[in-house]
C-alpha cells in the first residue's frame, strides 16, 4: 500500500524539510505539525494515511499523542522515528507500523511509505 497523505510530525525543521521533500517528489502529500498539539489539530481537519512520528516533541511526547488518538478512536498507521531507545513494551503497547532510529537512511523510510518492508 502506498500512503497518499502523510501527517509529519516532527520538530527537526531541517529533517522535515528532507523527508517532505522527498515525499512530494513521489506524489505524496505532506503535512507538517512541530508539536503534538498541533498534530491532533491537524488530524482533525486532514484525516492521514500514515503518521510519521517523533516521540521527543516540545509539548509532549509521541506517546501522549498516540494515546490522545486512542482515546478519540482514532486509528492511523504509524512510523515511529526517535533518538531515543524504545522500549519493547512500548512498541507492544502501540504496534507501530515501522520503528526508525535515528539517524535512520530515508531509503528506509521511503520503503515504509511506498509500502515496501522497513
Amino acid at each position: 500500500m502506498t500512503y497518499r497523505t502523510v501527517l509529519l510530525v516532527e520538530d527537526d525543521d531541517t529533517l522535515c524539510r528532507v523527508i517532505d521533500r522527498n515525499l512530494a517528489a513521489r506524489g505524496i502529500s505532506v503535512r507538517r505539525a512541530s508539536s503534538a498539539g498541533e498534530a491532533l489539530a491537524a488530524v482533525a481537519a486532514v484525516r492521514p494515511d500514515l503518521l510519521l512520528l517523533d516521540i521527543d516533541l516540545p509539548d509532549r511526547t509521541g506517546w501522549d499523542l498516540l494515546r490522545a488518538l486512542t482515546a478519540r478512536t482514532i486509528t492511523i498507521p504509524t512510523v515511529v522515528m526517535t533518538g531515543t531507545r524504545v522500549p519493547a513494551e512500548r512498541l507492544a503497547e502501540f504496534k507501530p507500523l515501522a520503528y526508525l532510529a535515528k539517524p535512520f537512511p530515508l531509503e528506509a523510510l521511503l520503503r515504509v511509505v511506498s509500502g515496501e518492508a522497513a
